[in-house]
């Protein structure tokens, strides 16, 4: 599996499969419109931008000054694909959302929760690390990675741009939730078998 095919893959699942990001965008699409919700899919994206900043930065590092650490982090962030894997596999479908506190978002205040939700996120620190620890080597040239990272940036903010789309309209949010169980799944399968096989893989 080629490194640009790796992160494509880790990345579309991950972002799709639901955690903070989705069920913010889902409440505030929901009660307070679409363009509330689009404005937290834009603060989401821009968050992701910050993981990748400190990761690029951090694995670098660890690529330079310990290769034995970097292993170790490699390994680690396959299990991490594997267990997230795992957990999305085993969710129902039930997307937990706050429903209630109707105030009305400003439009910076919507772009700011969605800023915040993803910056302090555990999760999505733990993917992008782990995503950058699979597929980024000692031979991979900075714009190429830069070029990861804003590959997994415009994909957060598609994805929930779809996501504030769907949750501001009834019939669509209906469909969308339905989808979501069989897209659990899929996105569990794949992520745990991605995480095995990325684990089994020699290194660069």
């Amino acid at each position: 599996m080629t490194e640009v095919l790796a992160v494509a893959v880790i990345t579309v699942l991950a972002v799709i499969a639901p955690g903070a990001d989705f069920a913010m965008v889902v409440r505030n699409s929901y009660l307070h419109g679409r363009r509330t919700g689009l404005l937290g899919a834009l603060g989401v994206a821009a968050g992701v931008l910050v993981h990748v900043a400190y990761t690029m930065l951090g694995v670098g590092l660890l690529i330079a000054s310990s290769t034995f650490l970097f292993t170790v982090i490699k390994l680690v962030g396959a299990a991490y694909l594997v267990y997230i894997g795992v957990r999305t596999f085993r969710t129902r479908g039930k997307v937990t959302v706050d429903l209630e506190n109707r105030t009305g978002l400003t439009p910076f205040a919507a772009l700011r929760t969605g800023f915040l939700t993803n910056v302090l996120n555990p999760k999505t620190t733990l993917f992008v690390v782990s995503t950058f620890a699979q597929v980024v080597s000692p031979g991979t040239p900075v714009l190429q990675q830069v070029g990861y990272g804003l590959f997994m940036s415009l994909a957060h903010l598609l994805w929930f741009g779809v996501v504030a789309v769907f949750f501001s309209h009834d019939r669509m949010r209906t469909l969308m939730l339905r989808g979501q169980k069989v897209l659990n799944k899929v996105i569990g399968s794949v992520l745990a078998g991605l995480g095995v096989s990325l684990a089994f893989a020699p290194s660069h």
